[in-house]
């Protein structure tokens, strides 16, 4: 009896089809599902997906791991290393531990003999489908040092657009913490000292100024039990939010939704066309096959909106279409794009076109990313400034009605 593999494949229409199959190993059951018509997206051993998962959420890889694997196999290879030699030293020199059981794991299955790209096809958690068909395009045309070297500039690019987000929104996420934990803590700690203060200064039947009144009643309301509802709540609402978001239909949603948000959206969309022609020209340029780069693109894209796109634009070139004339009339991709695709499209040279693209909007959105990040500074520092000084204000503004009325 064979081993049971869990498979991700899409038919001659593009829909996506998941399921079981059994067999007598990857590379039999890859050949059988092709039989079948289908196009494999991702097919690993199903105790094995199992235990990607597992490594996966123990100790997760990120973008750099996969740059520094990419780059050191690529020079080994490039030496003239034999395939499991680069494998077995990899593995040895490897830190991040899932990398390295996972690495040990190609090893096994490549002196097996397996492909590499079929024994990675195992581990999806590990190595998205983007790595795994460039390897097989790599493997197919023997430049897989060549797609190597591309994998990890992908990934380098990527990981620094990735980080210059990251970074530039650091502060302000800071200072917006911060700012709430301190109101937080005047609102149930220091009002009602001052409320006390007040009523003993002023009997019980002492009127306070309006602001002050609805400082002490919020600070009330943070110290009761309704509050603990409010928070039970607030998680509930969270937790739906995120089932929604998980759905496809609430994450088209949600995409459409942030497209239409000023500013942001325009961030969105830029990030957008930069990912999808930089995934486009990487694999384009490493062999992959068009409709199975847009296959990619699409899985990839990081928004269901663009995904929608690139589905209707790969369901055009199997009738025969070019790649820009369906996404002419997409509001997603800006003529400038769509003109120059058009380009590289004639000229045969798309890859380098599409690169190219996707140099410029990855400046654009670090302009826009610094831009955003200038005006968020000192916004978010008035804000923390007026919060804080209103509830200064209004707990001592009864201090100052009880000296007029003194005097």
């Amino acid at each position: 009896m064979g081993n049971t593999f869990v498979y991700k494949v899409k038919d001659n229409k593009g829909n996506l089809i998941s399921g079981h199959i059994d067999g007598d190993g990857l590379g039999m059951v890859a050949k059988k599902l092709r039989e079948m018509g289908y196009t494999v997206i991702d097919l690993k051993e199903k105790s094995l997906a199992q235990r990607s998962i597992n490594l996966s959420f123990l100790n997760k890889v990120n973008l750099k791991d996969l740059t520094v694997f990419s780059r050191q196999f690529a020079t080994m290879i490039n030496a003239g290393l034999p395939l499991t030699k680069c494998l077995g030293i990899l593995a040895e020199q490897t830190e991040r531990k899932a990398l390295k059981e996972v690495i040990a794991d190609l090893l096994q299955d490549v002196e097996g003999g397996k492909a590499l790209s079929d024994a990675m096809a195992k581990h999806t958690t590990i190595f998205p489908p983007l790595f795994v068909n460039m390897v097989r395009a790599g493997e197919t045309g023997g430049v897989l040092d060549e797609v190597l070297l591309r994998v990890a500039e992908h990934f380098e690019k990527e990981s620094s657009i990735r980080s210059k987000i990251k970074s530039a929104m650091a502060y302000p996420v800071a200072v917006f913490t911060i700012a709430m934990f301190i109101t937080f803590a005047i609102i149930t700690f220091l009002v009602p000292t001052f409320a006390k203060m007040f009523q003993d200064m002023g009997g019980a039947g002492a009127v306070l100024p309006l602001p002050t009144q609805i400082l002490v009643s919020i600070s009330d309301f943070t110290r009761s039990k309704w509050m603990i509802l409010v928070v039970i709540a607030l998680g509930l609402a969270g937790y739906g939010f995120k089932r929604y978001v998980g759905t496809e239909t609430g994450r088209e949603n949600i995409d459409k939704i942030k497209l239409r948000i000023p500013i942001i959206g325009g961030l969105v969309r830029k990030m957008s066309v930069s990912r999808f022609s930089r995934t486009f020209s990487t694999l384009l340029s490493s062999g992959v096959p068009v409709l199975l780069a847009l296959d990619i693109v699409a899985d990839s894209s990081g928004n269901a909106v663009v995904a929608a796109a690139v589905k209707k634009t790969r369901n055009s070139i199997k009738e025969g279409e070019t790649i820009a004339r369906p996404l002419t009339g997409d509001k997603i991709f800006p003529p400038m794009v769509v003109q120059m695709i058009a380009v590289g499209e004639e000229t045969g040279a798309l890859d380098t076109m599409l690169s190219k693209i996707a140099d410029f909007y990855d400046r654009e959105v670090s302009g826009m990313v610094d831009t955003l990040t200038s005006i968020l500074e000192p916004l978010m520092l008035v804000g923390m400034g007026i919060i804080i000084g209103g509830i200064i204000i209004s707990l001592y503004l009864p201090i100052f009605q009880l000296s007029s009325l003194v005097k």
